[in-house]
């Protein structure tokens, strides 16, 4: 590599660590703070709330990686063009393929970085996350519940115990849930202490009794127990409870789906999507550098105007992904669209390069067309 290119590089890569940088922080933020009541109302330190919040990072990363690249690579470009290098290097004889030489590098470094994210770090971190919610659920309701009051954990579930006992035991347990449309569940125990047991946390209940009665039903279904484990990874939302969901599951479990699984059967078109999202991931970066490059690549003066160019940069690149988000859409709902969902980023990725290279890839064809008129 050049050391032309070596400072187009460097440019471009700089630009694009600040706007992946900036984007992800500020978006970061702006979800952090829908979850700030890890603090106020759970009773959760500064630490758990950056490493409940920080496990989203990943997904964000994902999607604004190719931003972030577009960004980056309309900026390199649009300065390079302002301060007539691209001009001068053109009048030296640098060729459209040379300068898109460093650009094609950090394409190919930031779809590889991208499909990291989208193959393995983005599942495992919405894992952690929701392993995570489970411990803060747990503490939550064993530590920072006041005993002698009605605690509502969500719409339609009240918890309730009357003291504390020894070893953090609490003693006089009563449990109402109305989340089930039509079903209501009534829970009294003596005891409970909580437990965890393979990563999962339990409220062990010693003693008691649950009533269950569906609707339309003149008395309630009665159970006696002397001890009941009770998930509390159901305490919260709903969706932090068993089974995984698509965006939590592990990239080879989703290529080995089971159908025979209830849940996978139901959501069959929601696991397919999640797998062909995360491939086509990559892609995307490619599409919006090769969109960036495409429309700012050829060398323009002072006195030729940058920003139509630039626009009709946006609007494409913006028309990529709702198309991609709608392709996305389709998919989950038959499988024809699996092949609309990988098709629109390449074609982008076509049509962008031979709109950048269109000048390069018709000088041989002129000059074939000057030998022939020549004979």
């Amino acid at each position: 590599m050049s050391l032309i290119e070596r400072y187009i590089l460097r440019i471009a890569g700089s630009a694009f660590l600040v706007g992946l940088g900036v984007l992800t922080a500020v978006i970061w933020l702006t979800q952090a703070m829908r979850d700030f009541d890890l603090m106020t109302t759970k009773g959760q330190s500064l630490i758990v709330f950056f490493h409940v919040t920080g496990l989203i990072i990943p997904s964000l990363v994902m999607v604004i990686s190719p931003i972030a690249l577009f960004i980056a690579t309309l900026f390199t470009l649009n300065r390079l063009n302002g301060d007539s290098e691209l001009v001068v290097t053109a009048s030296a004889g640098f060729s459209p393929f040379q300068l898109f030489r460093p650009f094609a590098v950090l394409i190919v470094a930031v779809a590889l970085f991208s499909g990291l994210m989208s193959l393995w770090a983005m599942p495992a971190s919405f894992r952690a996350l929701r392993d995570a919610i489970t411990e803060v659920q747990s503490d939550f309701l064993t530590r920072i519940v006041r005993p002698g009051t009605f605690n509502l954990l969500e719409p339609g579930l009240y918890f309730h115990y009357r003291e504390r006992g020894p070893g953090g035991a609490l003693l006089g347990i009563f449990m109402l849930d109305r989340r089930e449309e039509g079903q209501n569940n009534v829970y009294l125990a003596e005891t409970g202490i909580a437990s965890k047991v393979e990563d999962q946390n339990y409220l062990v209940l010693e003693t008691g009794t649950i009533q269950r009665q569906d609707k339309g039903a003149e008395t309630p279904a009665m159970i006696v127990f002397d001890s009941y484990a009770l998930d509390l990874s159901h305490f919260g939302s709903r969706a932090t409870g068993a089974p995984l969901r698509p965006r939590e599951r592990g990239t080879f479990d989703l290529l080995n789906y089971d159908l025979s699984d209830s849940y996978v059967k139901e959501n069959e078109g929601r696991f397919r999507a999640e797998l062909h999202e995360r491939f086509i991931a990559p892609l995307y970066a490619v599409a919006m550098g090769m969109i960036a490059f495409a429309a700012l690549g050829a060398p323009r003066t002072t006195r030729q105007n940058r920003g139509l160019a630039i626009a009709a940069a946006v609007g494409a690149a913006l028309l990529l992904r709702v198309g991609g988000f709608g392709a996305s859409a389709l998919m989950a709902r038959d499988v024809t669209g699996v092949l609309a969902a990988y098709a629109l980023p390449l074609l982008g990725c076509v049509l962008a390069a031979l709109y950048a290279f269109r000048f390069a890839l018709d000088r041989p064809f002129r000059r074939m067309r000057a030998v022939f008129a020549a004979a």
